[in-house]
């Protein structure tokens, strides 16, 4: 791996070394810890949960960057916003699976991105359970590490085109039950994919796109701190993100959240994905008139 340090900034082949073994670390304290008893709370009316692994991890992740490049902005899923540098952030996701661990789920990782201007130039994603990390440099592919420090490239087969797609669905936490979008989506796409996976960890959904594990993911104002890390290694592996209509993404963290919905797969199918998601606009309006069954109409 030959990373060129970007004009005036780090040096990128030393940062990827360094997000990769703060990932590493955060993961050995969050498989041990999980091992325990939990202490979670929700933290949102969502019914989104935090738990003491959640801010520990967090912490040991950003007192090393803090340590190492104290001039650097950083953004973490629970301590929001500590230094705003506007050239160079890190965004940290310390436990992207939080309520699968509430539930003794095996189905959890480790993100952290390095942003240059807003867009991911290092994403980091590892997974305790597995002991196995994937990691991406823009420009300079993707890989993926075993026990040892360096990893080998990481390039997503080609698979035949599905007859019914495996997809990915993953919304922000601030989505509504009633949102007509979001379930004008989910219609279109339980109805034509072979099956529909909700992992409540989106950055798994990433690693297993750019595995070519499964044939794409939909994101419907997916929350800003853990897309960047995904969507980078997953197009380093080959993938194409998008938006919903098919345009360009803006893969800048900083878009509001109407602004980060995307579409992602192969090359070879993205534009029959997007033929899928823009389907949802025809139903919608029948969609908008449905209401939504309350927990308290059932006796919740």
């Amino acid at each position: 791996m030959d990373e060129e340090p970007s004009r005036g900034g780090p040096d990128l082949r030393d940062a990827h070394r360094f997000a990769v073994d703060a990932a590493r670390a955060a993961g050995q304290l969050l498989r041990r810890g999980a091992r325990g008893q939990l202490h979670a709370r929700a933290k949102s009316a969502t019914g989104d949960l935090v738990t003491d692994l959640d801010l520990a991890a967090e912490r040991l992740i950003v007192d090393r960057i803090r340590a190492r490049w104290p001039e650097h902005g950083v953004i973490a899923e629970e301590g929001g916003e500590y230094v705003a540098d506007q050239t160079w952030a890190w965004l940290v996701d310390p436990l992207d699976g939080t309520n699968n661990v509430a539930i003794g789920l095996p189905a959890y990782v480790v993100g952290i991105a390095l942003c240059e201007r807003g867009s991911p130039v290092i994403g980091v994603v590892h997974d305790p359970v597995a002991g196995r990390t994937w990691s991406a440099v823009r420009g300079q592919g993707a890989f993926v590490h075993a026990a040892g420090p360096s990893g080998r490239p990481l390039h997503a087969p080609r698979r035949p085109v599905p007859a019914a797609p495996v997809l990915a669905w993953t919304q922000g936490h601030e989505v509504r039950r009633d949102d007509s979008t979001a379930r004008a989506l989910k219609v279109v796409l339980d109805s034509t994919a072979r099956r529909v996976l909700q992992l409540w960890a989106p950055l798994l959904s990433w690693v297993m796109l750019a595995r070519g594990d499964i044939d794409g993911i939909v994101g419907y104002r997916p929350e800003a701190v853990d897309l960047p890390a995904g969507m980078l290694l997953a197009a380093e592996a080959g993938m194409v993100v998008r938006a919903l209509d098919g345009g360009c993404f803006d893969d800048r963290y900083g878009c509001p959240a109407d602004r980060r919905s995307f579409v992602a797969g192969p090359p070879e199918t993205i534009d029959r994905l997007v033929k899928l998601v823009t389907a949802a606009q025809w139903i919608e309006p029948q969609v908008r008139q449905l209401t939504p069954i309350s927990l308290s109409s059932v006796g919740w």
